[in-house]
């Protein structure tokens, strides 16, 4: 038995490391595809390093290039390493280029696909990573979903045949690491804000840091708080920051991005999380800090339904009446997001398919 794994952004690598933890464990040869999607140290090898992920069996290389391209460059890389390793199975997670491109290189060359994270929408065709949701769900075989909702979605999609609500690997792997996010954070003593309330703000999608005006009204937004402010710095947002010729106030702290430890020791000691991610709005959720997401938009519903989120998008006014009002009312229900057995439920369903 054969499974390959294909990873190449931060919110992969997170996700995919207790499924190949898993499935090394119980002696399953795997298969470690890593696009290259992210290259530096900050975004990637740090990851690597903190969590004891294996090497890469296959590295794609394939950088920063337009999506398109990216996309085109992983089929044809990866079409190859199917072609001539012959896995029983592809696991893919979540909704970015590596996982469409690879994904469509295993369809093609008849290698049924297990998708993670499966069946979560937003519902906003506008965003790049909703379109890749959608074509990786229907090109899947057998489909992971963190949630009920997930479930529904897929359901509503035409999709019903191997759909599996196993909960969320992120939650997962938070509960295997706590022992070492609970720790005091560097980064906190380095800025000489330990025990300092501030605000936690990630920044990254492309509606966002594109967009001068969606951008500097969110940053606006974000220094007029009486409060400082931690922003570990995505490569792409710091570049348009200075191309668009955007100087950021005092209270915003700027520091590189983090490794996985240390973001999340910052997320737990956080008054709020500012992010337009999705990943870290449940990280949040499950590290019990409220969440402001700068999106019109989630996909992950569950965090707003339970008290612990609240949509802004670019409101000046939104974003600092949330920073100065907005108050979880409980603590947090993260059976929302399964029992913490998702990679074990992962790894059984895929096995018993490929017998």
């Amino acid at each position: 038995m054969k499974i390959a794994v294909a990873a190449g952004t931060r919110p992969e690598f997170i996700q995919v490391e207790p499924v190949i933890r898993e499935l090394k464990g119980r002696g399953i040869e795997t298969l470690f595809i890593h696009s290259g999607q992210h290259y530096d140290y900050d975004m990637d090898r740090i990851f690597f390093e903190e969590m004891h992920m294996p090497d890469p069996t296959h590295y794609l290389g394939v950088g920063s290039k337009l999506p398109g391209e990216q996309i085109g460059v992983m089929i044809a890389k990866s079409e190859g390493i199917f072609r001539s390793e012959k896995p029983d199975l592809l696991l893919v997670t979540g909704d970015t280029n590596t996982a469409l491109g690879v994904g469509l290189a295993a369809n093609k060359t008849k290698i049924p696909i297990g998708h993670f994270e499966a069946g979560m929408r937003s519902f906003d065709r506008t965003m790049p990573e909703e379109i890749n949701r959608i074509i990786i769900d229907n090109i899947s075989d057998i489909l992971f979903s963190p949630t009920k909702r997930g479930v529904t979605n897929l359901r509503n999609n035409g999709i019903t045949e191997q759909v599996h609500q196993v909960g969320d690997v992120m939650l997962d792997s938070i509960d295997h690491y706590r022992h070492l996010i609970e720790g005091p954070s560097k980064t906190l003593a380095e800025l000489s804000l330990t025990g300092t309330p501030y605000l936690l703000l990630t920044l990254h999608r492309e509606a966002n840091t594109d967009d001068k005006n969606r951008l500097g009204s969110i940053l606006e937004a974000v220094e007029s708080v009486d409060m400082p402010v931690v922003f570990p710095i995505h490569p792409r947002t710091k570049q348009r920051i200075a191309s668009f010729g955007i100087t950021l106030s005092r209270n915003i702290r700027t520091i590189p991005p983090q490794g996985y430890f240390e973001f999340l020791r910052l997320i737990r000691h956080a008054e709020k999380l500012l992010t337009d991610s999705g990943g870290a709005q449940k990280q949040a959720f499950f590290l019990s800090r409220p969440c402001v997401t700068l999106r019109p938009n989630t996909e992950w519903v569950e965090t707003i339904e339970d008290g612990w989120n609240v949509l802004v998008d670019d409101d000046r006014q939104k974003i600092t009446d949330a920073v100065r009002n907005f108050r979880a009312p409980r603590t947090p229900d993260l059976s929302l997001f399964g029992s913490g057995e998702a990679t074990r439920r992962i790894v059984d369903l895929s096995v018993a398919a490929i017998r």
